[in-house]
Order: C-alpha cells, then structure tokens, then sequence
C-alpha cells in the first residue's frame, strides 16, 4: 500500500526520506533528523543519514531504518548538511569565467548555416544566459580531474560537453517555446514569436543535429551513450508534462519523475560524461552523476517556486505562466491538501474562467511554497553529501556552494 505523500510532510522534518520513497525516484540516502524518528517537527542541523529498508505499511508505527554505509572515496571531514554560507568557498561563477568566457562564440561555430538560419540559431546563444548547466559540467569536470589526479586541467573533450549541454538545453527550450505558445525568453521576443512555429522547430531541430555532431567528434562510445539519454528523457518529459493524474499520490511521483527528465536528466549526464573522461571507477560516475541529478531537481523547485515569489521583471517570463499553461507544480500540489478545492482545477488545468487566479490565491495562502522549498532544500543535502565524496578541491567545493546560492536565487 502505498504511503500518502500528504502525511508525510505532516510529520517531521525527515518526512523527505518517505517522500522519495513513495517516489520511488531513487534508493539513495536522505538526511535526516535524530529528532525525526521520535515523530516531532524540526528544522535542527540534519545529522543522520538514513536508508529505506523495504515497504512502509503504516506510519503509526516506527520506520525501519539504518545507516546508509558508502565506502568513501576519500576521507574527509564530516560535512554539515545544513546549508549556510561559507566565505571560504569559492564563487563557483567567478571560477568557471575563464573556462566559459568563449562558450557562446565556439557554439555559433559549430551552427554553420545560411544566414536565416543560423540567425534563428545564434538567437539565444547571445552570451546573456545564465550558463547555469555549463558552469555546473566544467567544475564537474575539474573537481573529478583533481580526484582523478589530473592536476584538474580541463580536458578539450570535457569542454565540449559543456558546450553540448548548453546545445541541448537551448533546443528544448526553442521546442517548448513551441509547445507552449510563448511570447517570451529570457526577456525577449521568443523565436517561434518572430520566425513562426515552423521556422522555430527546424531551428531547434538544426541545434540538436548540431550538437550531436560535436558528440560524435568526442569518440567515446559510452559518452555517446550517456548524452543520447539526455534527448529521450526530454521527449518523454515533455509527454508526461501534457498529461495528469487522477490518484494524489501518483500525481506527485509524476511530478517529481517530470521534473527529473526535463530538467535534472541533463546535468546528471553530463555530470557523468565528463567524470567518464577522466575516471574508469564506476563510483565516481556516480556521485557525478547523483550531484546532477539532485541539483537539477533542487533548480526546478525552485523555479517552480520563483513562479509565485518573483515579478515577471526578475524571472524574464510572466509570472503565473505555469498555471496559465495548466501545470501543477510543487506548491500548487502541496496547497492543494490544504485546500481540496484546487484538486478539480488542476484535473482540468485551470481552464475555467478565474481558476488561475483562485489557485494562485490558495497557494500563496498555504505553506504550498514553504514545503516546496523545504523539499529543495532535502535535494540540495543529498548533492552535498554526494560531491564531498570526492577528494578536496577549490571546484568540488565551488559546487557545494553553488547548491547554498541556488537555494537563495530570486530569478
């Protein structure tokens, strides 16, 4: 029987173990309260780490957990789980600059084309993104190249799966600008608004194809293999994104699924490609791959989240436009046990007159954005935990911090 996601995040503040339990995302270990198996609320620095053993029938009764034994890859002290800042740890945008100053001119000229084309193609490669996923594949690629002592000189091959991540992301996002009807990106004129539909698909198509080539060129099968994961998981994403579910607790897991394969799926991989260049030890393409994927998750929450918390100004897109195109996501599902109200808006994905509005006054009333981003909060320590595995480095640790800056990002 499976456990209601709702009474989990009514218990304790370790209720993320149980979620992502019901999930069934995953079987790695959470964090989680001393205080939490007592079955009392907290917020206190998370000091154990824990395991699913097996179903959990009922939640009256104790949860059979133990410790989650890794074989760590190097030793090092016990990192805290808490987020908090430390002046110590590098700017990890400040320290991939150099490795990034060129990204967008070295795509462009991979995109060769005639001139309309390669205008629709160069249109978001303007140097004005956040670069977010490359940052994340080039100090990945540094921290495990020192682990694998490398010296942490960036491989050509790893830069090129940053540039290829970048690649792939922007033709998912020149797609669903498609799929969406969007008017804007980034704070402008999005290119289906522009060229048309039909221009704007060929042009995400030509990135993709673009991209591919430069995977080619990189020669190693497994990598191929890894990356090509990447495309399928966007695909079926997007197909779960146009559908719903009718029982709650499925309706979560699909959302979480969702998030995983249009978001998380490619920084996990290329988190793994590159480690797969440097390093022939399974593990370690592990934690690669593990601080992708529960970063990527964390960086959904939280745009999911700044969909109700930030003005339109800060985010670059109209604020509510998830709800405007019929999605449920975190806050809204978590409002909605609060107010059982919302369950027949979101099965018809607020396409009555006023539903939007109405939903968007029930979550702001509800601590809907308070458990999204506690549940942000849960992947960020997982990501945490995962990356301090490898040996210490000035990049392994600019990736710590950068999972404390994303949890505190307004646009």
């Amino acid at each position: 029987m499976a456990v209601p996601w709702s009474l989990c995040w009514r218990s304790s503040a370790g209720a993320a173990v149980v979620l992502d339990w019901c999930c069934g995302l995953s079987r790695r270990a959470f964090t989680h309260t001393a205080s939490a198996s007592r079955g009392t609320a907290s917020s206190s620095a998370l000091t154990q780490v824990l395991f699913r053993q097996g179903p959990v029938h009922n939640l009256n009764k104790p949860m059979i957990l133990a410790r989650h034994r890794f074989r760590c890859l190097y030793s090092t002290p016990r990192v805290c789980c808490s987020i908090h800042s430390d002046a110590k740890l590098k700017d990890p945008f400040s320290l991939a600059q150099k490795d990034l100053q060129d990204l967008y001119e070295d795509i462009k000229k991979l995109l060769v084309s005639k001139a309309e084309l390669k205008a629709l193609c160069d249109y978001y490669f303007d140097g004005k993104g956040k670069a977010f996923r490359p940052m994340i594949v080039i100090l990945m690629a540094r921290a495990c190249n020192v682990h694998s002592n490398k010296e942490g000189v960036l491989l050509p091959a790893q830069r090129s799966i940053a540039m290829i991540s970048e690649m792939i992301h922007t033709a998912s996002l020149v797609h669903d600008d498609v799929i969406d009807d969007s008017d804007t990106r980034r704070g402008k004129n999005t290119i289906n608004k522009l060229w048309g539909e039909k221009k704007a698909i060929l042009a995400g198509d030509f990135i993709l194809s673009a991209a591919s080539m430069a995977l080619a060129r990189i020669g190693n099968n497994t990598v191929v293999s890894v990356l090509s994961q990447v495309i399928e998981d966007l695909v079926r994403g997007e197909f779960m994104q146009l559908g719903s579910k009718e029982n709650e607790n499925e309706r979560f897991k699909h959302y979480l699924e969702k998030t995983f394969k249009k978001t998380a799926s490619l920084i996990a991989n290329s988190c793994k490609a590159v480690s797969i260049l440097v390093n022939s030890d399974p593990e370690v393409h592990e934690i690669a791959y593990q601080y992708g994927r529960n970063v990527g998750i964390a960086f959904q929450l939280v745009d999911d989240i700044l969909d109700f918390t930030s003005c339109a100004n800060r985010l670059g897109k109209p604020s509510a436009a998830d709800l405007k195109l019929g999605l449920a996501t975190g806050p809204v599902l978590f409002a909605c046990q609060q107010f059982p109200e919302l369950h027949a808006m979101i099965m018809r994905r607020f396409s009555t007159d006023g539903d939007v509005d109405r939903a968007w006054q029930y979550v702001l009333k509800s601590d809907g954005v308070e458990q999204t981003n506690y549940l942000a909060q849960h992947y960020c320590q997982e990501a945490i935990r995962q990356i301090s595995r490898l040996r210490p480095s000035t990049e392994r640790d600019a990736l710590i911090r950068l999972t404390e800056l994303m949890l505190r990002r307004d646009k």
